[in-house]
């Protein structure tokens, strides 16, 4: 599990699943940050994991500040499933 930070939106929601450099990812949770005072761009603040992790996500079982962080950029992200998207739901 780790937070991935992506700079722009590239369209996702909670569960979600993504692949950032070959790697594939379920999103556990989303915090949407800087719609009022900026940055210029919004930047998703993303906890994500394997589909193995979503106990221990949802148990929270993890200690939120000891996770690695990886900031990415929105068109560096796949969208494997968007939630919320009937076409890939």
């Amino acid at each position: 599990m780790k937070k991935l930070i992506i700079r722009g939106d590239p369209g996702i929601r909670k569960d979600a699943v993504i692949e950032v450099g070959g790697e594939e990812y379920v999103c556990f949770g989303i915090s949407r940050q800087g719609e009022w005072h900026g940055p210029e761009d919004v930047q998703l603040w993303c906890t994500v994991g394997s589909a193995d992790e979503r106990e221990d996500f949802e148990r929270r079982n993890f200690i939120p500040m000891r996770l690695d962080a990886e900031a990415v950029d929105a068109a560096d992200v796949t969208v494997l499933k968007a939630k919320g998207d009937p076409a890939t739901a």
